[in-house]
C-alpha cells in the first residue's frame, strides 16, 4: 500500500488537522460540496 502512495508515506494526524483547519479559515471561504481526500495523492494515481 505504501509504495501505492505517489507521496512514499501514511499520512499523519498533522495532515489531517492540515486539511480541517484550510476548511474551517476564510481561505477555503469559496469551497462547497467538496470531498477533500488527504491521501497523498493515491486516489490520482
Amino acid at each position: 500500500l505504501l509504495a501505492a502512495t505517489p507521496l512514499g508515506r501514511f499520512g499523519s494526524l498533522r495532515d489531517a488537522a492540515a486539511a480541517v483547519l484550510y476548511l474551517c479559515s476564510p481561505a477555503a471561504a469559496m469551497v462547497t460540496g467538496h470531498v477533500l481526500a488527504v491521501d497523498g495523492g493515491f486516489l490520482a494515481r
